[in-house]
C-alpha cells in the first residue's frame, strides 16, 4: 500500500492539462472499511494536500456523523477522488475530474483494501463510473433510489454549498438519507 500511495502521489500523467503542478490528493489504508469516492480536489484542498479540507468536507462529516479525527483515520476511511489533482476552473465551477486517474489507480488501490464494506459515491462522475447502467436518469433519481445500491454503494449529492438549492428542493435527502447514512457509518466503523 505505501509503495502504491507513493506512486500515486508522484503521478504526473496529466500535468499538461492542469493549472497547477501535479499534487495528487488521496487517503487510503489497508484496513479501511469505508471508501468515499469524490470528484476532484478544489484549489483549497490542492493547496493543503488534505482531502476534503474545505466547507464541503465539513458538510460531508456532518452527514456522516463523524469527527475530523475519525474522518482522517485511514483505518476507517479511504478518501479517493475520481481525479486526484485540481482540474482547474470551468464556466460554472471547477472542471470535471481528469479522466486518466480512476482507470489508472482505482483498481490497484481497492485491491489493497479488502475490508471496504461501503463505498460512498459522491456526485455524478463517481456514480456514472461505478454504477454504470445501474444509475438512474439523473443524479437526483440515483440518490433518491440509494437503497437499490446498498449494501455496497451509497450514492450522494456533492456536499458543496452550491448544492444547498438542490437540498432545499429535495428535503427527503436530509430526512431520509442522512440519518440512514449516519447509522450505516456507525455500524461499519
Amino acid at each position: 500500500m505505501e509503495k502504491l500511495l507513493t506512486d500515486i502521489r508522484a503521478c504526473t500523467v496529466c500535468q499538461s492539462f492542469l493549472p497547477n503542478p501535479p499534487r495528487p490528493v488521496v487517503q487510503a489504508g489497508k484496513g479501511a472499511r469505508i471508501a468515499i469516492i469524490g470528484q476532484a480536489p478544489g484549489q483549497k484542498v490542492q493547496n493543503s494536500g488534505i482531502p476534503w479540507d474545505d466547507v464541503s468536507g465539513n458538510e460531508l462529516r456532518r452527514w456522516l456523523g463523524v469527527t475530523k479525527e475519525q474522518f482522517y483515520n485511514e483505518a476507517i476511511f479511504a478518501l479517493v477522488p475520481m481525479g486526484f489533482c485540481y482540474p482547474g476552473k470551468g464556466t460554472s465551477g471547477d472542471m470535471p475530474p481528469r479522466p486518466e486517474c480512476a482507470p489508472l489507480w482505482h483498481q490497484k488501490l481497492f485491491a489493497c483494501m479488502p475490508d471496504i464494506k461501503l463505498t460512498i459515491l459522491i456526485g455524478q462522475y463517481a456514480q456514472n463510473y461505478y454504477l454504470k447502467t445501474n444509475s438512474k436518469t439523473n443524479l437526483t433519481e440515483t440518490v433518491r433510489n440509494f437503497n437499490h445500491h446498498l449494501p455496497n454503494f451509497l450514492p450522494l449529492v456533492h456536499p458543496s454549498p452550491r448544492n444547498k438549492i438542490w437540498q432545499k428542493k429535495n428535503p427527503w435527502f436530509e430526512t431520509d438519507v442522512v440519518p440512514l447514512l449516519k447509522q450505516i457509518v456507525i455500524d461499519v466503523m
